[in-house]
């Protein structure tokens, strides 16, 4: 239905629909010595492309969001990096300024902090739940594309003015689902710098007690 959509609301279909009528009327007008059928559709192929070269042809690919299509699978960290990649080109794109500058700026701030985490949890020497390893890797590629995405399909006025279930609008409900995705970013590379803090205090506690041994009185 997008795609049939698409097309009728399309530039270059009102170009066709608008010279082919052209056409009609003359050949009404017995201005035309060619049958109006034929005058009819050479208008509108002649309407469609030019319309389509001057303003747009019909868009069949979809919104640009919906490539945010992100499988757990292969390296981790590639596929982390991909998603987070494909939805940093998006934000700064920021197709027909569907993002106030405030929500840009927080997804794109939650794409630094997961690239940080990403890098942390490579160097780190502690671990992650399974559990927890299951939020970090889906943060970034369903979590956080899925937000976005299912965001941007509302349309812009309404998202930002009409208060859904919740009581807030859609803006405001996504800017809190930022947040929360951020909390939950920051505890996890605390958990891992926590862990790291406490084997590197174990191992000062060690050399300590193995080169400054108790004195026995």
């Amino acid at each position: 239905m997008n795609k049939i959509s698409n097309f009728l609301q399309s530039p270059a279909n009102w170009g066709g629909i608008g010279l082919s009528t052209l056409t009609l009327v003359l050949s009404s007008l017995g201005l035309t010595q060619v049958g109006a059928g034929a005058l009819a559709v050479l208008g509108y192929a002649a309407g469609f492309g030019v319309g389509g070269m001057w303003f747009g042809f019909p868009n069949f690919s979809g919104t640009p969001w919906d490539a945010l299509e992100f499988e757990d699978q292969g390296d981790a960290r590639t596929s982390m990096l991909t998603a987070l990649n494909a939805v940093r080109q998006l934000v700064d794109h920021n197709p027909q300024n569907r993002l106030p500058a405030s929500l840009q700026a927080k997804v794109l701030e939650l794409c630094k902090q997961l690239n940080g985490l990403l890098d942390q949890w490579e160097r780190s020497k502690g671990h992650l739940s399974l559990e927890e390893s299951f939020h970090a890797r889906h943060i970034a590629l369903t979590y956080l594309p899925d937000a976005l995405k299912t965001y941007l399909s509302i349309p812009q006025q309404f998202a930002m003015t009409k208060r859904l279930a919740n009581g807030h609008t859609a803006q405001e409900t996504f800017n809190a689902t930022l947040d929360d995705l951020n909390g939950k970013v920051l505890q996890l590379s605390e958990d891992l710098a926590t862990q790291d803090a406490q084997a590197f205090l174990n191992h000062s506690q060690f050399l300590q007690d193995k080169f400054n041994p108790p004195r026995i009185h």
